[in-house]
């Protein structure tokens, strides 16, 4: 007889196991399956180009983020890592999977940029392993691969590791465009996320309503000769923390 459950992480880790281990994206585990997605890189992925996110690039241009300490959750093969590091930012990257670590390592080398990258789960890094908090914490396509109960784990993260003043860049499946539209109870039950979820801009709002909304847009369709990524079935949001949020415990703990 299991009586094991006394804290909220023991409540995360119980809901990660009602999923088929085939369904995992999101816990350390899931990185053999990232490795797999990864490791040929003649495949026609989108986001496998070395070009940032258009509007990653729009929020500089614009001046609405200026160079800080920044942490790239999912960075992949490191394509937005990158273009932080050459506009001035100091840069953490993280990803589950050490192929896509490998890939975007190589390119930072040849690039000649200094970033800190991380293989394994954000959610349990300490902040010894990270350097925050941050001014930007950038997501491109991790959100929407987690579980409903790992929101918890990501806005815990958000808590811990973005300073006050700083930002949250999202990109994330659009509803009616890509990804599932279940319920999340319906996740539950059918043990899969059906290649992530997707979201309505008032879902998001509500999600991160402890932000204030800066931007919240689909993503521009960028050509294939642009230097830039955009895929219109994603979300680009751009969130700030108040600086007066400072009193809700925002420093980084181990």
């Amino acid at each position: 007889m299991d009586r094991n459950i006394r804290s909220v992480d023991d409540v995360l880790k119980l809901l990660d196991g009602l999923f088929a281990p085939e369904a995992d994206r999101w816990t350390v585990e899931a990185g053999t399956w990232w490795d797999d997605f990864y490791t040929d890189r003649s495949k026609p992925v989108p986001f496998f180009v070395a070009k940032p996110d258009e509007s990653l690039v729009s929020y500089l241009g614009r001046r609405l983020i200026t160079p800080g300490r920044a942490l790239d959750l999912g960075c992949g093969p490191g394509r937005n890592a990158l273009h932080l590091a050459s506009r001035g930012f100091q840069v953490d990257a993280v990803d589950l999977s050490p192929t896509a670590v490998d890939w975007a390592e190589e390119r930072a080398r040849e690039a000649g940029a200094d970033i800190r990258f991380h293989r394994g789960d954000a959610f349990a890094l300490t902040a010894t392993e990270l350097g925050g908090p941050y001014d930007l914490i950038y997501d491109s396509g991790c959100f929407h691969h987690l579980p409903p109960h790992r929101r918890i784990s990501y806005l815990g993260l958000l808590d811990r590791a973005l300073a006050p003043g700083g930002h949250l860049a999202l990109t994330c499946f659009a509803s009616g465009e890509m990804g599932s539209e279940l319920s999340d109870t319906d996740f539950y039950h059918q043990s899969g996320l059906h290649g992530g979820l997707a979201y309505t801009p008032e879902s998001l709002r509500w999600i991160f309503s402890e932000l204030t909304e800066v931007e919240l847009r689909r993503m521009h369709d960028e050509p294939a000769e642009s230097p830039y990524f955009g895929e219109p079935f994603l979300w680009t949001a751009l969130f700030r923390r108040d600086a007066q949020d400072l009193a809700g415990g925002s420093r980084m703990e181990s």
